[in-house]
């Protein structure tokens, strides 16, 4: 036994790498604590999922560097300075758009935060780069302290302690407090509050710019240590993301307890499997769930539904020779068009439009928003790209690998994910596709930043060379038109009609019988493997597969063409992914303002054309035209965001 236990030891590293990585994954714990702590306030008491909350903290480091470059301010002042300045522009935000969304679904609130964070990182690019700017120590906390067995920088062992006394004061405030109290009443039972003299918007709003602060303090806490830059929120806050969930969303002591633990996680990962250490904050958050759907110290609990939104609900309806004459139209636009226009433009918002109906199909029809379908996008494109170079597939069976691969892991996600709903499903899908993203980082296969290049299109079924674009054109044109009536025949079928019952009333829809779990299981596999077959087409048409496709903010593209298209709608994707990849191809020299104009669409998407282009046309089509029974409905269903389930909020 003490040769085996001798054998164990002489694997340990040397014990200073061991206690510098357990020290590093301490700091990194403090900076998650901190954030998950400003997101639980906010999502537990508002109820708002507050996605610009990495920007946040990005911006709190950003106006510390301001102060000190341009007047001279210090660290110390900057460390209350920086947090009261970005919690002022937090309730800036508040009062112009986050009050106007509380009575709707909590995801508006998630779109607005994701359109806000978009519009911020884009600005700060243009203005600063995207290289880092580093922040000096402060001087009274600059050197080490030799601890014996390992030197200790003074400044992280700061970071350390001024990380645990802001989250237990925090915990205490709430917790054990009267303000506290009145906190909670106020978000429970805003009405009775208000009766007892207490002014409920005013406190909402300082709650919110109290959350904002904290991610801008711990913004200013980790400049010194970081470089400032303006993605050093979207690298930190997806982790962040999978620590409230593991923590229980909305609970303070889960996202304290659990940001602490998940970063010496991380640094104990480092020290014996370090290829791993990217990924074990999303397999603990696997496990979790497996045990406890709502979190370590979550608890499950089911609130009046908000208001829902209503002002588009009407269908679009046209004759059924009208509607034939719109597809025959529509196919010979599609067989013409590349002989006006470049073939490889077109291909692109085919395969953007594919993705988006795909994504639209589990979003609309489903009521579940994901944002981990980048993982089924970009794992497609990996596979097939590889399949293509390196095995000699056939472009055909690239694609359809392509698309069983992405239903695969379809299964997989939609196992752990699908017991979960609302906010809680996006944030778990979302986190789940980190782990395929850090697998592709690491894997040798897919050439790391590199990404496979460099793709043969092969020959089509030994006959039709793809290298020529336009048989490439056509080949993709021919995968959108199947792809899109099969998705059209899923939604118009009974399964689809089941679909949509549950999404908009699952208890009804669990009384008849139905079993819920299983439809939705279905309808995420299949939106899964039609974004695959997305993916899979895209690395035939650039003859690449990179991060690019795997990044969750191609879930972000998905999002936005299903929004500005219609939700809900059959062909309100197709329009929406025109227009992205228009925007994307067309304003590309314009660099960082294109991630602006796309925040800014989300937003006006959010606050005032909450139905689409096709949701809002159907709606003035409807207004004005009589319905008739020899009429055919142009889309399927409302155009809005409806959570499935009993109800649209859950703790």
């Amino acid at each position: 036994m003490i040769e085996i236990l001798t054998n164990w030891m002489d694997l340990l590293p040397p014990a200073p790498a061991l206690f510098g990585q357990l020290l590093v994954g301490l700091i990194n714990g403090s900076f998650y604590a901190v954030l998950s702590l400003g997101l639980a306030v906010i999502f537990g008491l508002l109820n708002i999922v507050n996605f610009t909350h990495g920007a946040q903290y990005m911006l709190g480091g950003l106006a510390a560097y301001a102060l000190f470059t341009y007047a001279g301010i210090g660290y110390w002042p900057a460390l209350l300075l920086a947090p009261l300045l970005v919690g002022a522009s937090g309730i800036v935000m508040e009062r112009l758009f986050l009050r106007h969304l509380y009575r709707l679904d909590h995801l508006y609130g998630m779109l607005l935060t994701f359109g806000v964070t978009l519009v911020i990182e884009g600005l700060v690019r243009f203005q600063y780069g995207s290289t880092g700017s580093p922040y000096p120590v402060p001087a009274s906390l600059s050197g080490a302290w030799d601890l014996g067995f390992m030197f200790m920088p003074i400044y992280r062992g700061w970071v350390v302690v001024a990380a645990l006394v802001v989250c237990l004061g925090t915990w205490f405030v709430i917790e054990k407090t009267k303000l506290g109290a009145y906190l909670r009443a106020a978000t429970e039972n805003p009405k009775l509050t208000r009766a007892f003299g207490i002014n409920v918007p005013r406190m909402v709003m300082l709650t919110y710019g109290f959350g904002v602060a904290l991610a801008a303090l711990a913004g200013v806490m980790a400049a010194p240590i970081y470089q400032i830059n303006a993605n050093m929120g979207s690298e930190i806050i997806i982790v962040v993301f999978a620590v409230v969930v593991i923590g229980g969303m909305g609970s303070i002591k889960g996202a304290i307890v659990s940001g602490f633990m998940l970063g010496l996680a991380e640094g104990m990962t480092k020290v014996f499997y370090p290829e791993a250490s990217t990924t074990v904050v999303f397999i603990i958050m696997a496990i979790v769930l497996l045990v406890r759907p709502a979190g370590l110290f979550g608890a499950v609990t089911l609130t009046a539904a908000p208001e829902a939104e209503t002002h588009a609900t009407g269908r679009a309806l046209v004759a059924p020779a009208t509607l034939r004459l719109l597809v025959i139209g529509a196919l010979l636009c599609g067989a013409i068009l590349p002989l006006l226009v470049y073939p490889v433009f077109l291909m692109k918002v085919l395969c953007f439009a594919i993705f988006a109906c795909a994504f639209n199909l589990l979003m609309g029809f489903s009521g579940l928003l994901s944002f981990g379908h980048a993982a089924f996008y970009g794992g497609a494109s990996y596979f097939a790209a590889y399949a293509m170079k390196a095995w000699g597939f056939d472009p055909l069976g690239a694609v359809l690998g392509g698309g069983l691969l992405a239903g695969v892991l379809g299964v997989a996600f939609g196992h752990l994910a699908i017991r979960r709903q609302g906010i809680y499903f996006a944030m778990i899908t979302l986190a789940l596709a980190q782990m395929v993203y850090f697998f592709a980082v690491q894997a040798e296969f897919t050439g790391n930043d590199e990404g496979i290049q460099a793709v043969p299109r092969g020959v089509l079924l030994g006959v039709v060379n793809l290298a020529n674009p336009l048989a490439m054109y056509y080949f993709v044109f021919a995968c959108f038109v199947a792809s899109f009536a099969a998705i059209a025949r899923i939604i118009d079928s009974p399964f689809g009609q089941v679909l949509k019952g549950i999404r908009d009333n699952e208890a009804r829809a669990i009384s008849l019988g139905y079993e819920t779990g299983r439809y939705k299981l279905i309808a995420f596999v299949l939106s899964a493997a039609f974004s695959g077959i997305a993916g899979a087409l895209d690395a035939l048409v650039f003859q690449l597969a990179s991060l690019t496709n795997v990044h969750w903010t191609m879930s972000g593209h998905a999002l936005l063409m299903t929004i500005l298209g219609g939700v809900g709608t059959l062909t309100g994707p197709v329009v929406g992914a025109i227009i992205v990849a228009g925007m994307e191809n067309y304003l590309a020299q314009l660099g960082a303002w294109v991630a602006v104009i796309h925040g800014c669409v989300f937003i006006v998407c959010v606050m005032m054309f909450r139905a689409g282009i096709v949701g809002e046309i159907s709606a003035w089509f409807v207004r004005r035209h009589a319905m008739g029974s020899n009429l055919y409905p142009l889309q399927a269903a409302e155009p809005r965001i409806v959570v499935s389930g009993p109800a649209a909020r859950e703790r």
